[in-house]
């Protein structure tokens, strides 16, 4: 894993394991102390990742990221559960019409599940210490510079797992059919996906970028989170980042560019520019010169929002991505909803589901976040109550879904807000 995803995912868990709703359900638990040791260690950790990364030749420095990755993922979901748990309070709290019906169901058993959840934390944060314990490659910290600039902004990676990912496979084939036509006449040549937010253009280029025919067809393969700061310099770096696996020495600009095209001279690569909001053709043509010296076939390709930038940068037709389809909307919808199998025991709530999923317009973003705060609703009552007071709020046309992306953004816990 390149050590920006690691980074990425490690101040995830720094600053959710901050979050105050987290701390404020912890001091509950009676777990505020183990979270808090819990993000320290963490913390240290992280210090020395740039040395680990350098290092990982060594196989054993290459274990114990492994190890690290896999404990680091695995806090990340744990967080992502108490933040939820968290979520789940405050609407129950506004929500005093079920009182009555929720005290019966499990997940209300506070105690009970305030014990089982503070067990699972302290097990993870005695994960972390035997992992950081066992630190013995002499890796050293290393700039802080490089560390603040994930710390500003939350960054996106290359790592997904598929299985999680649902109703995207035809629109993977077609991007890597794209990807991969030699009919295409340029060396290198960009492709955009473009859509909405919400609609999962990072997953589609994650599961993209980790196809095993595109491993096999790119010599590099790059990853970059541009987000709204387009700056060719810091770019460069970036790729240069990637390829590497650590910072630039020298930052001048001439040097930069005369490094990068040292590296990619002759070679087929494939670069991911994700999140991509400058519609400054000028800044676009500068940085699109610097990168032409890749072999015939090299690909970048770019995610977006803006149609502007589709235009401005394409060589290969966009492709326009669009919300799911009925049936993996569904699929989705019943995954986030519902324990699995227990929809076959709530037919009364299929339909009310099916309802509240046309709202939703197909959108992964929606449909995750509304189909969570479902889940926690373990009676009729409650799903009805939620579809009346929250959703028939929504004014909208078949096609526009920022509405209810509006409303899914208002339910997601506050450092998912980016």
């Amino acid at each position: 894993m390149a050590e920006g995803a690691l980074f990425s995912v490690s101040s995830g868990i720094i600053r959710k394991a901050g979050d105050v709703a987290v701390q404020e359900i912890a001091l509950i638990w009676g777990v505020k102390d183990e979270i808090k040791k819990l993000k320290e260690t963490v913390s240290t950790i992280s210090a020395v990742l740039l040395d680990a990364e350098a290092k990982k030749h060594n196989n054993e420095v290459k274990l114990w990221l492994q190890r690290l990755k896999d404990a680091m993922f695995d806090a990340d979901d744990l967080l992502d559960e108490i933040s939820t748990e968290a979520l789940r309070r405050e609407v129950m709290t506004r929500d005093k019409k079920a009182k009555e019906v929720r005290i019966f169901f499990s997940k209300s058993n506070q105690l009970a599940y305030g014990l089982r959840m503070g067990h699972k934390v302290k097990a993870m944060r005695e994960r972390f210490d035997a992992i950081a314990a066992d630190r013995k490659f002499h890796l050293d910290e290393r700039s802080e510079e490089r560390q603040v600039r994930y710390k500003a902004r939350q960054q996106t990676h290359s790592v997904v797992r598929a299985e999680d990912v649902i109703g995207r496979e035809e629109d993977k084939k077609a991007i890597i059919g794209s990807l991969l036509d030699p009919n295409v006449k340029e060396n290198v040549s960009v492709l955009p996906i473009v859509g909405v937010g919400g609609l999962g253009k990072t997953t589609v280029s994650q599961l993209v970028f980790n196809d095993e025919e595109i491993k096999n067809h790119f010599e590099l393969k790059l990853w970059v989170c541009v987000s709204d700061d387009f700056d060719v310099k810091i770019i460069v770096e970036k790729i240069l980042e990637c390829i590497k696996n650590e910072k630039p020495k020298d930052l001048e600009m001439n040097t930069l560019v005369n490094d990068l095209e040292k590296e990619i001279n002759g070679k087929r690569y494939m670069l991911v520019l994700d999140d991509v909001w400058n519609e400054d053709r000028e800044k676009w043509s500068e940085l699109k010169k610097i990168l032409m010296g890749g072999a015939k076939g090299s690909r970048i390709l770019v995610t977006t929002r803006s149609e502007i930038v589709a235009k401005i940068s394409q060589s290969i037709q966009p492709h326009v991505l669009k919300g799911l389809e009925e049936q993996y909307a569904w699929s989705l919808f019943k995954k986030m909803a519902f324990e699995e199998g227990e929809e076959e025991m709530n037919a009364s709530f299929l339909e009310i589901g099916k309802e509240i999923l046309k709202m939703c317009v197909g959108v992964p973003l929606a449909i995750r976040t509304i189909g969570g705060l479902l889940y926690f609703k373990k009676s009729e009552i409650e799903w009805r109550s939620f579809k009346t007071n929250e959703l028939s709020k929504i004014r909208q046309n078949e096609s526009d879904i920022l509405p209810t992306l509006k409303l899914s953004y208002n339910y997601l816990a506050s450092h998912l807000k980016q």
